[in-house]
């Protein structure tokens, strides 16, 4: 009985949800294991529905429900469990849909089964978040298991890259013109940071606020989502046009408001878009690098010309936009970075970067040269000028020699030693950690504190509260109480004066050493690195310590 009324539990939630206007969150652990009892034993009519839930329902990655669902799937391909709605051979292709983390044992394991062995190769040879396992796959390839050689040669190969498709030589899109200024708190407004974390219902406060050309549902609550819908209903994919985009601080939500509107799903990922347009004519610096990271294609361009509701021809290759079905001409561009259309190719900048690691592991380990198969970025030309101290800190975290620095411009991946987490962006932080199967923290300090939200918290602030500081600290983290006070005090105290690190928001600044916002990528094997194209922010004070 009990299971039973979960599942109807979870259809009530839908009903509100759908009342809404939103879909309906995924499944948590509680309720995943309630599906999972019930797909062993499935009731008469709900065959389909079951199927779909805990196919496209469940996030994949690290979540408590991932654990749930992938502990399952385990024991089907094992043979230890039984569902007459999924057979061994698709257990292991669902185990394959979950990216990493939970999935991943299961999966190398498998490469022994000769059953199951070509199935669990075919899924691990698009699966990136491997990390330590890598080095399980390759002893097993080297101890003769062909399936594992099999496996090792596509990720030597890039075939999870060259697989993908590129993006069309013409893409045609309806525009969707903000004119003015588009700050991040008109797309993910500070009042409604508390829903962040629900994507789809914190997207409904995106432009909330009537300005010229925008109608929202309901002044200061709903977006103008009814507008949007009769675009999309228009035909053509919607790009996000502004004259000046991503001013503010808040570029991960609003980020992720854009592209639930006008980005595509994300297969079996529940609740999250990538991909999707971005012109402006000018894109605020973290605004866009957080789009490239979300597999969204940022360009700047004069956008004077573009209206609400223009249907334009985007020529990505060849650096135009024209009137749609015409050879005129409305504006020309250059891409800020060769890699960008490799990001878009890949899902993503993160993802990209994950992947050629991979690549270069695999290559590395068959005894490879390095690929011609990625774009890579263009370094700054010398100077041949001396390096200033913050330069050279940053040279230092990436490897290079004592005393050589990283010229601004120049693309590198520093390892942190620091890293800072306060709480409005904390359960964000938390979710993204956990779609890159984050287990353990490898950096020396990774902090949490609660800012924000100890002095008047809401209810969903108690709950943050209560779970979140369990997430950092299972992972060797730090978190602080309620009250205990600001992380900038505590990185006061903390801080070494050559300390590389990052922030779990832009406002992160370190009072010593050095800072960069966002944007890592965590895991349990390589330290987090920050990914960026590294500008000096304070110039003239580089310019005091050069030598």
């Amino acid at each position: 009985m009990r299971v039973i009324t979960v599942l109807e539990a979870y259809r009530k939630h839908i009903e509100e949800r759908a009342a809404l206007g939103i879909v309906p969150q995924p499944l948590n652990a509680e309720q995943t294991a309630g599906l999972v009892e019930l797909l062993k034993n499935p009731p008469a009519g709900e065959e389909e529905f079951l199927v779909d839930l805990i196919t496209n329902r469940i996030p994949p990655g690290v979540d408590e429900a991932a654990y749930v669902k992938a502990g399952f799937l385990s024991a089907l391909a094992k043979g230890e469990a039984t569902s007459p709605l999924i057979d061994k051979k698709r257990a292991v292709e669902l185990l394959g849909t979950m990216q990493g983390g939970y999935n991943i044992v299961t999966l190398v394991e498998l490469l022994d089964n000769a059953e199951l062995a070509p199935v669990a190769a075919a899924q691990l040879k698009h699966t990136l978040l491997m990390f330590d396992a890598f080095h399980d796959v390759a002893e097993k390839a080297r101890n003769g298991n062909a399936h594992a050689k099999d496996v090792i040669q596509s990720w030597a190969d890039g075939e999870w890259f060259s697989k993908r498709p590129t993006l069309a030589d013409k893409i045609s899109l309806r525009v969707f013109k903000v004119t003015g200024e588009t700050n991040t708190d008109d797309l993910s407004p500070a009042p409604d940071a508390w829903s962040r974390p629900d994507i789809p219902l914190h997207a409904l406060a995106m432009l909330k606020m009537a300005r010229d050309g925008i109608v929202p549902d309901e002044q200061g609550k709903t977006g103008p989502m009814k507008q949007i819908e009769e675009m999309r209903g228009q035909g053509f994919p919607i790009a996000y046009v502004g004259d000046v985009v991503g001013t503010g601080s808040s570029r991960k939500s609003a980020t992720n408001s854009v592209l639930w509107f006008f980005g595509d799903d994300v297969p079996y990922v529940p609740n999250k878009r990538a991909g999707g347009f971005c012109f402006g004519s000018k894109i605020a610096p973290i605004f866009y690098n957080t789009m490239e990271d979300a597999g969204a294609l940022p360009i700047e361009f004069d956008v004077s010309n573009m209206n609400m509701g223009d249907v334009i021809d985007l020529y990505p290759h060849a650096g135009k936009v024209c009137k749609h079905g015409t050879d005129e001409v409305i504006t020309t561009f250059e891409m800020k970075t060769p890699v960008l259309l490799d990001e878009v190719r890949a899902g993503g900048r993160i993802p990209l970067i994950i992947g050629r690691g991979l690549t270069d592991k695999a290559r590395a380990e068959l005894g490879l040269g390095p690929t011609n198969l990625f774009k890579l970025p263009e370094a700054p030309v010398d100077t041949g000028k001396g390096f200033t101290l913050a330069q050279k800190m940053v040279g230092k975290a990436c490897g290079l020699p004592e005393g050589k620095g990283v010229r601004p411009g120049t693309y590198c991946e520093p390892k942190m030693t620091t890293v800072g987490s306060q709480d409005t962006t904390g359960p964000m932080t938390r979710d993204e950690l956990k779609d890159l199967a984050c287990l353990g923290f490898s950096t020396d300090l990774v902090m949490q504190s609660f800012c924000h939200t100890a002095a008047y918290p809401k209810p969903i602030d108690v709950t943050t509260h209560h779970t979140l500081p369990d997430f950092i600290m299972t992972r060797g983290g730090v978190s602080l109480r309620p009250g205990d006070g600001i992380i900038h005090s505590w990185l006061n105290r903390m801080l070494l004066p050559d300390t590389v690190g990052t922030g779990g928001d832009s406002h992160t600044r370190f009072p010593m050493g050095i800072s960069f916002p966002a944007a890592p990528v965590w895991s349990r094997s390589p330290q987090p690195r920050a990914l960026c194209h590294w500008t000096c922010r304070n110039r003239s004070w580089c310019a005091s310590k050069a030598k």
